[in-house]
């Protein structure tokens, strides 16, 4: 075995979270040092060529999330990041020739509602302003490190200081909070809007990366999670990274090693190192041993608590609790070369158009989206699934030759096991069929124009990017595994079971999404215990 320098902090993983730890830990004045399994860092937003001349995001697929604070502070802008906003949100397709386009302006989008009800358009101001409310408050929760109940009356002053922007606000705000966070979507989103297809177009969020019904208590709170982000300054809006979401962490691996970040690639790590109940460091499937002061995780919690820490290095009681975290979010993730625009039946035409630049969501009805749920609880699979499709060679022309084009297919409803004994090695090239024929069914010209597809089932997506379950959010986002309880009671702040050991990845708090911001609050954690501040 040999064994590397010591550094101040080891990091496992480089997907974006672990590079935004690095960089503030490095600023800081830390020797930094990041592991990563891939032979390129960004985990799960990477931009890789696909099929000849085409590249697109691999998984993750498009921009919103990315904190305003972690760009500034990163200065990514000044390394080659670029971000374009969709001109409208989304686009939802619907038989018999109608369709419905969100976004654009809030009365543009009214106009798109009246044409289903009067009153969800009057009534969808009010609906954005009391959701930007709500949202305000998870913006400025997200950025805080949760309490530890362990620490006492220290942990309830935080709670307190942490939940008065909610005790202090409306009746309204009470209601809204207390229906997002144990309401289903549908139950939530009923009283507001009539229309199959106003509820369809705020529904959608609700199953995002959650292999869950719209009729799930908590659905609500997935819906709210999506839209508090951001691009550019406009909250709420969705937008493109030009090259793709490799870009996003291409300048974040720029900005590290500018800082002094030591990166090692095709280093997967084999074992935590724990003496005397503290975590020393990692040694790698190499069998090089790697000291490290601390040892920070950017990796699913299932992962490294499952596998790569010594089975006798924890708690009973903890070990039970990890075993039962849930993981599984339904996705299955293709994407297609195509020759040509997709052609949709309800609004004709392959020239680029604002409907091709948005994200085009086929998924026409909460009862649609509660179908295929039901589907795949019983088969593996939705008959019908959910599809979100995204072409972002309209407004990125680097990723596809001239006339052609790339598209991102993000689905649900595909359950990371299937039953009866049955693979996704098998299964996978179905599936993938029965995707491109529902897209099809709305835009007759797609399936004879692709040129090439990459598929991305369940376990192919926990295998290319350890993503457990296929899950993208590192854990379900429920309100048993949320906030102080992610990934679990007494560890919500960031900090492992296990002394110097540190959490920094999607399964900790604010959950799932590229927001950097569970990277930046453990760094924050990992510095005041060194007796330092962030950088700013």
């Amino acid at each position: 075995m040999t064994t590397s320098t010591r550094y101040d902090a080891v990091i496992i993983g480089g997907g974006h979270n672990g590079l935004v730890c690095a960089y503030y830990l490095a600023k800081a004045g830390l020797t930094v040092r990041i592991c990563e399994r891939r032979g390129i860092v960004g985990g799960a937003a990477v931009t890789e060529e696909f099929h000849p001349g085409f590249k697109n995001s691999v998984a993750s697929y498009t921009v919103s999330l990315l904190n305003p604070k972690v760009i500034a502070d990163m200065r990514l802008a000044d390394y080659g990041l670029k971000v374009v906003k969709r001109p409208i949100s989304n686009f939802l397709p619907m038989q018999g020739g109608r369709y419905l386009k969100l976004g654009g302006g809030l009365e543009r989008t009214q106009e798109e509602f009246r044409k289903f009800s009067n009153a969800d358009a009057e009534r969808l101001p009010a609906y954005y302003e009391r959701l930007e409310r709500v949202a305000d408050v998870l913006r400025d929760l997200s950025m805080k490190t949760p309490p530890n109940p362990r620490r006492g009356l220290a942990a309830g002053f935080s709670a307190f200081t942490q939940l008065w922007p909610v005790v202090k606000g409306s009746p309204e705000l009470h209601q809204d909070v207390l229906d997002l966070f144990t309401k289903s979507a549908r139950s939530f989103l009923e009283p507001w809007f009539d229309s199959d297809a106003a509820q369809a177009a705020f529904g959608f969020d609700a199953v995002v990366g959650n292999f869950a019904s719209p009729d799930t208590p908590g659905s609500a709170y997935v819906l709210l999670h999506h839209v508090f982000g951001e691009v550019n300054g406009e909250k709420g809006a969705w937008g493109h990274a030009i090259g793709g979401m490799g870009a996003i962490t291409e300048a974040m691996r720029k900005a590290c090693v500018e800082v002094g970040v030591e990166i090692s690639l095709d280093a997967p790590v084999k074992t935590l190192c724990v003496e005397n109940g503290a975590a020393t460091g990692i040694i790698l499937e190499s069998d090089e041993e790697v000291i490290g002061a601390r040892v920070i995780s950017n990796v699913n919690p299932k992962l490294l608590y499952g596998k790569l820490t010594p089975d006798d290095a924890l708690d009973p009681e903890f070990s039970r609790r990890m075993k039962a975290y849930r993981c599984g979010s339904g996705t299955f993730r293709m994407n297609v070369a195509l020759s040509e625009l997709p052609d949709f039946s309800c609004l004709p035409g392959k020239t680029p158009s604002e409907h091709h630049q948005s994200g085009v969501i086929i998924a026409p009805s909460l009862d649609y989206m509660d179908r295929a749920f039901t589907d795949a609880k019983i088969g593996g699979w939705s008959k019908k699934p959910i599809v979100e499709m995204l072409i972002p060679s309209t407004v990125d022309a680097s990723l596809a030759p001239d006339d052609a084009h790339v598209a991102s297919l993000f689905c649900q409803q595909f359950s990371p096991e299937l039953p009866d004994g049955r693979s996704w090695k098998d299964a996978r090239e179905a599936a993938a069929d029965l995707i491109i024929d529902t897209v099809d069914a709305h835009a007759p010209n797609f399936k004879k124009s692709i040129l090439g597809r990459m598929i991305l089932s369940p376990q192919d997506l926990e295998d290319k990017f350890g993503l457990i379950g296929g899950d993208i959010m590192h854990g379900a986002m429920t309100l048993d595994q949320m906030w102080a309880a992610r990934p679990a009671l007494g560890h919500g702040d960031y900090r492992g079971p296990l002394a110097g050991l540190y959490m920094c990845g999607a399964g900790s708090h604010p959950g799932g999404g590229v927001t950097g911001l569970p990277g930046r609050n453990a760094a924050r954690e990992v510095l005041k215990d060194a007796g330092k501040r962030l950088p700013q």
